[in-house]
């Protein structure tokens, strides 16, 4: 199989695209639902990302953390 370069790294840009925007839709909405319930008690929140390739046994955590608050 050969690699279309042009090709891959187009559809590789939408899915990072997608995530990305549901990403953020997602926080936003359960940061909104925690600031509701009173269960975020601090100006920063840690997020975890997982990617998963299965058919290539690919396995990736990326670690960080939001800020809410600027307390500067």
């Amino acid at each position: 199989m050969n690699l279309d370069h042009e090709n891959f790294n187009i559809s590789m840009r939408k899915f990072l695209k997608k995530v990305g925007v549901t990403s953020q839709q997602k926080i936003e909405e359960a940061v909104r639902k925690g600031i509701e319930n009173n269960l975020i008690n601090t100006n920063k929140i840690k997020v975890k990302v997982k990617l998963e390739i299965n058919e290539l046994d690919l396995n990736h955590e990326i670690d960080g953390e939001i800020i809410l608050e600027d307390n500067s």
